[in-house]
């Protein structure tokens, strides 16, 4: 595929299996269009073992497959169905009634367009031309730490994790890339996990009073009014502090970006009655969540 795009003049390559979305490829100073293609909504499923038999079959692997993908776009993530289709193949009337099928039955729903390639290489291309940018995947080791080492609070060794996985397109995004971190985190031993509980500070603590937060954490608790605090609220927080942290052996955690300086202290003063095993999974939720708002703030 990169000896392709090398070789330039090529409005876009379906070449790969990677995605159910259209990207950009850097390939030297070109940047190359990728529409992805499908081995599974595919007729060669008809040559080949494990197969389809009937049109029937092909049929309702691909009505389920749109239905899947129907479903997230309806929810605000728009997705591409890519469906290979041979003539020697699908050109036999038995395979040909399962695709008829399948038209006429995405023809019932609204919103769905049928184009070819082309037609969605110049749609992609108009809307969503390529920006060059700093992408995960294409980082050496040393820089993505560097940059991604504080998604998980004093935790870089879940970013050191995630960079020994396949990363690649999919996680140059502030989804896909929470998604490797979060494998790592997830992935990690109740002592590993409980010491990134530990690395976060307390809400409107004394590190916050110090100015010793990091930048990320400066930033959360300033968005929810954290640093301007009344006498009594200071007061209230240093309390709900020190009784969270003798009852559960970890600090109060929140994505304080979440909610407003209400909402935190009412979440609060509930989550401290919970017993500590909840405690831990809900805190390790709302550091996934954490991250995830960390990464949207720096990646599209």
């Amino acid at each position: 595929m990169r000896l392709v795009a090398e070789e330039g003049g090529f409005d876009y390559i379906s070449d790969t299996y990677d995605d159910d979305l259209p990207y950009w490829l850097e390939v030297g100073d070109r940047d190359q269009l990728i529409i992805p293609y499908t081995l599974e909504a595919n007729d060669m499923r008809f040559a080949t073992a494990p197969g389809y038999i009937t049109g029937e079959q092909f049929y309702q692997y691909l009505k389920d497959a749109f239905d899947v993908l129907y479903a997230e776009g309806t929810e605000g993530r728009p997705a591409m169905m890519s469906i290979g289709l041979h003539c020697r193949l699908i050109g036999r009337p038995g395979k040909l009634a399962g695709l008829k099928r399948f038209i006429d039955y995405i023809r019932l729903h609204e919103g769905v367009w049928c184009p070819r390639r082309i037609e969605i290489a110049e749609h992609w291309a108009k809307l969503h031309p390529h920006e060059r940018r700093e992408r995960p995947s294409r980082m050496e080791k040393a820089d993505f730490v560097a940059r991604f080492g504080s998604i998980f609070e004093h935790s870089p060794w879940i970013a050191e994790r995630a960079y020994g996985l396949e990363l690649g397109p999919a996680h140059d995004t502030a989804a896909g890339l929470a998604n490797a971190l979060t494998r790592m985190f997830r992935s990690a031993t109740p002592e590993e996990r409980l010491g990134v509980l530990r690395a976060h500070p307390d809400l409107a603590g004394k590190l916050a009073a110090a100015k010793r937060l990091t930048a990320e954490s400066t930033e959360e608790q300033a968005s929810a009014g954290l640093d301007a605090l009344t006498d009594a609220e200071r007061a209230r927080f240093t309390e709900l502090n020190a009784a969270y942290v003798a009852k559960h052996g970890f600090p109060f955690i929140i994505a304080v970006r979440d909610h407003d300086k209400a909402g935190i202290l009412a979440a609060f003063e509930r989550r401290i009655a919970n017993d500590t095993p909840t405690e831990f999974s809900e805190a390790c939720r709302q550091v996934e969540r954490i991250a995830r708002l960390r990464l949207g703030a720096i990646l599209p």
